[in-house]
């Protein structure tokens, strides 16, 4: 039901901005439609081959494994397990949240997997050699890290709180 609603939400807003760009002019209309349809055009494969291939995964990974240090019973520990999976997860959104819906399909907790796209989201080790301390001030980039480093453990632990989703 209140994936209906988000979904609703969204082409509402899509809708007033496309009535905002076609006030502001036709060729920004335009525009605004064909940026977004290539877009989409890009996105689309991606977001299929990760669908298809979080099948793959969670068909391959072993869920009484999975249930043991990742399941709803496996606790801090798992929490723990799945940030660092998180963190040494590389590549884009397709890569990491395949990986979670697989592990969720294979018996991980929601509060790991949670855990889990938090840290691969915020910790991310490779961009964090590969960009941000090659491109941004060292201490600005420390500082990030550590500001960040009890937010995968506080969502989980809000998850835990909250109870089954």
């Amino acid at each position: 039901m209140t994936l209906y609603i988000v979904e609703a939400l969204l082409w509402v807003m899509v809708a007033a901005l496309a009535l905002a760009a076609a006030v502001k002019g036709r060729i920004l209309f335009r525009d605004g439609v064909r940026e977004g349809t290539m877009d989409f055009v890009r996105l689309l494969p991606k977001v299929m081959i990760g669908v298809i291939g979080s099948g793959f995964i969670a068909a391959v990974m072993p869920p009484d494994i999975i249930a043991r240090y990742l399941g709803p019973d496996s606790g801090f520990l798992g929490v723990i397990i799945a940030v660092l999976g998180g963190a040494f997860t590389p590549g884009g959104p397709v890569v990491g949240f395949s990986i979670g819906a697989a592990a969720l399909k294979s018996g991980a907790g929601a509060p790991q997997v949670i855990a889990y796209i938090t840290a691969w989201a915020l910790y991310a080790v490779q961009r964090f050699f590969l960009w941000e301390l090659p491109i941004m001030p060292r201490r600005l980039v420390w500082l990030r890290l550590l500001a960040s480093l009890p937010l995968p453990f506080l969502v989980a632990a809000g998850a835990m709180l909250l109870g089954r989703p």
